[in-house]
């Protein structure tokens, strides 16, 4: 079983990458599937730029970025989204790559690790949605950060400070997504 971590953020100085960072040190060592980290800003993805509707094309698309993208998507059996949350809502360049896709999504378990000034919260109420169309899997745990109370002053600027029972919680929903992923392996057959 193959489960990406999306880095979600492609801002310049990102506090994402922290995140993201630390949900793969936590994954270091479990052996219920093979963790990567897919970071967005590495696809350069335009926006919404295919001819055809995601859901038509069959996974034949025009631009050479949304084909590497396809590609990289439809290895995974599941995802941990490590979103921001922007103005109450989800983040543009995560939410236009999920977009840019249909089928590469499809009955793919997916948890949410999100991080705001309230915690990501409101993200992952979107997501929740979001995700549903494309016929994902979201499990019920979830994992949100203050930005406000789990960062310290470092030299170089903030620097994030999970809670102590942030490790755990993570751990509980990778353990509901890996579940949950190999319980929907045979509606991707």
């Amino acid at each position: 079983m193959k489960i990406a971590i999306i880095l979600g953020s492609t801002r310049p100085g990102r506090f994402g990458a922290q995140v993201a960072d630390w949900v793969m040190d936590q994954v270091a060592g479990r052996d219920d599937a093979e963790y990567e980290l897919v970071d967005l800003a590495d696809y350069d993805l335009d926006l919404l730029n295919e001819p055809t509707v995601p859901g038509a094309a069959k996974r034949q698309y025009d631009n050479p970025k949304t084909r590497r993208w396809s590609e990289t998507i439809d290895g995974f059996d599941g995802f941990v989204f490590v979103t921001p949350e922007y103005n109450h809502g989800v983040p543009a360049a995560l939410k236009n790559a999920f977009d840019v896709l249909y089928p590469e999504w499809g009955h793919k378990g997916i948890a949410l690790v999100s991080y705001g000034a309230d915690c990501g919260v409101r993200a992952v109420e979107h997501w929740r949605t979001i995700v549903a169309n494309a016929q994902m899997h979201v499990v019920r745990g979830q994992v949100s950060f203050s930005t406000m109370l789990e960062v310290e002053q470092g030299e170089d600027g903030d620097v994030f400070a999970p809670a102590e029972r942030r490790a755990k919680e993570l751990g509980n929903v990778l353990r509901q997504l890996t579940r949950l992923t190999e319980a929907t392996a045979s509606l991707r057959a």
